[in-house]
């Protein structure tokens, strides 16, 4: 998955600046070696101004530590339904249900692929409906993903997964009743368009638990999403420039 998605596009439209969550506090910039002092403070401000873009990958990671109103989370919902990661990984979702033949009562060829490839999509369309607008908007629940600078693989692991149980109201660290029930309805809704004998609540639930795996994946993914951009931008700096000033103009 992060191979193929190291091949498109990175971070681009820049958006408001804001905080970036979880950064290293001063105390810990200190207590770093003096010759690591230079490099740490140029990685955490080039971390800082990849957090500032809006990303067409993932777009919803948090670019400052503002609540979103209802407006802005419905945007955000649209703007997940169809961004790049979403088409990946709804070909990826139909390929591996192509192989496995599920479900059975969709053709194999290319018909069939397309359907799982649509149902992939409407799934993914009417959780973010559900889950980052509705919900969310009616719970006063954050829909993004904080990115956090201090954490290390087994951290990033599971941050990813508690990430998937546990969001933000108002700084407070709350269950997220929003995604999960927006992915448990999307489910629901989607036995009204998947063939028969594919539509029991064994087959909802089941597929609402991949769907938490997903999100596991796709957690994982955004936390290391801005490190993995700015080491593809990183070759794209000119000779006569250094420092995140550069990095801040790449498109």
């Amino acid at each position: 998955m992060i191979s193929l998605l190291c091949g498109f596009g990175v971070a681009q439209q820049q958006s408001h600046p804001g905080a970036v969550p979880d950064a290293p506090s001063a105390s810990q910039q200190q207590e770093a070696k003096p010759g690591a002092v230079m490099n740490t403070v140029q990685n955490g401000a080039e971390l800082f101004s990849f957090l500032s873009q809006k990303s067409r990958v993932f777009p919803n990671l948090a670019t400052n530590p503002g609540p979103l109103s209802p407006e802005e989370k419905f945007k955000l919902a649209a703007n997940n339904s169809v961004a790049l990661s979403a088409w990946i990984a709804a070909g990826l979702s139909a390929g591996i249900n192509q192989a496995y033949d599920r479900p059975a009562g969709w053709e194999e060829g290319d018909e069939g692929y397309w359907k799982r490839y649509g149902a992939a999509m409407a799934r993914r369309a009417s959780s973010q409906v559900f889950g980052t607008f509705l919900l969310a908007s009616a719970l006063h629940q954050d829909p993004r993903f904080f990115v956090r600078s201090d954490l290390g693989v087994g951290g990033s692991i599971k941050y990813s997964i508690r990430r998937v149980f546990v969001t933000s109201d108002s700084g407070d660290r709350v269950f997220n009743w929003s995604g999960l029930l927006g992915m448990l309805c999307s489910e629901g809704l989607a036995n009204a368009y998947y063939p028969d004998g594919f539509r029991s609540a064994g087959n909802t639930f089941s597929r609402f638990g991949y769907d938490m795996l997903g999100n596991v994946g796709g957690n994982l993914l955004r936390q290391y999403w801005p490190r993995i951009t700015r080491r593809l931008l990183a070759p794209k700096k000119t000779a006569g420039t250094s420092g995140p000033s550069s990095l801040a103009s790449q498109p």
